[in-house]
């Protein structure tokens, strides 16, 4: 049998789509069909069913994933240990939240980059956690940090930590409610302070008062701005409340330019995965960068 087909066999039943793998394997959709096709009337039996969205892989195509996956797998592992001493020219395309990604992974990251003999480019780009995992589907990426668990068998994920979120302000804003006053009223006295977000629909702070107050909040945002370090600056300028992760406003807390309105017996948290697709654990640099990540996290948590 083939190798090359059954390689492009496993990438259409990990990708779910012919046109999705064809991007991955650098072929044209009709190059991937007719080779699948070739490969079922090698083997007498269909392998996929066509649908309207993608492809859905019939039983005997589960069973030959299974069978074939990991040794296609092995054969790459084995081809990239090859390549080992080059290492060095191996470019890592890293994809994630912006926040996150630059105070968090892109420092572990570039310390890793910068060791000797284990050295690589590293290229980052910032995204929701959908364009984050779509382009990590597509093959623009390596690897992806995401607040969301992707489906299917193309990608695979990592728990990598928790980010616990915290209701802060800025210390006048503290003074006016004064915390006998959110005692007794709960979130209704938070409402005269202007609410500072990263979008018109209020993601931070919607989930914290679902979480924590088994409400919605009651006032618009007020400053809406697309990155938490802008939220954290608009906050500590005195502009209203925010929710915001904690690791990001440690700092700030510790030196009282802002203070925490709440501190709930079990504070909301947000997990990040650490994402790649299926099977390119394989290549070296792209697992070291994994591990390497996995093992920071260890104090980020």
């Amino acid at each position: 049998m083939d190798l090359a087909l059954l390689r492009t066999f496993v990438t259409v039943h990990r990708a779910g789509s012919f046109t999705r793998a064809a991007a991955l394997l650098g072929l044209s959709q009709p190059a991937v069909t007719s080779q699948i096709r070739t490969l079922e009337r090698q083997l007498g039996r269909p392998l996929f069913l066509r649908q309207a969205r993608g492809v859905t892989p019939t039983t005997i195509g589960d069973e030959l994933a299974h069978k074939a996956a990991p040794h296609l797998d092995a054969l790459v592992e084995i081809a990239e240990s090859g390549v080992e001493e080059d290492f060095s020219l191996r470019t890592l395309h890293l994809a994630g939240p912006p926040e996150f990604t630059a105070e968090r992974a892109l420092p572990a990251l570039t310390e890793l980059a910068g060791e000797e003999g284990q050295g690589f480019a590293l290229r980052a780009s910032f995204g929701t956690a959908e364009e984050t995992l779509d382009g990590l589907a597509a093959g623009h990426h390596d690897l992806a940090i995401s607040t969301a668990r992707p489906r299917g068998a193309l990608l695979s994920a990592t728990a990598l930590c928790d980010e616990e979120h915290v209701l802060v302000a800025a210390p006048r804003w503290a003074g006016r409610i004064g915390s006998g006053m959110f005692r007794g009223t709960g979130p209704s006295a938070l409402e005269q302070i202007p609410v500072v977000e990263v979008h018109e629909s209020l993601p931070f702070v919607s989930r914290y008062w679902a979480s924590v107050f088994d409400s919605r909040p009651a006032a618009p945002g007020t400053v809406v701005v697309p990155d938490l370090r802008a939220v954290l600056a608009c906050v500590t300028a005195g502009a209203g409340l925010a929710v915001l992760p904690r690791y990001l406003c440690t700092a700030a807390l510790e030196r009282r330019e802002v203070v925490a309105l709440h501190e709930p017996a079990i504070p909301p948290l947000r997990t990040y995965f650490l994402v790649v697709r299926t099977g390119t654990l394989a290549m070296p640099h792209i697992a070291r960068a994994h591990e390497w990540l996995e093992r920071a996290a260890d104090d980020w948590c």
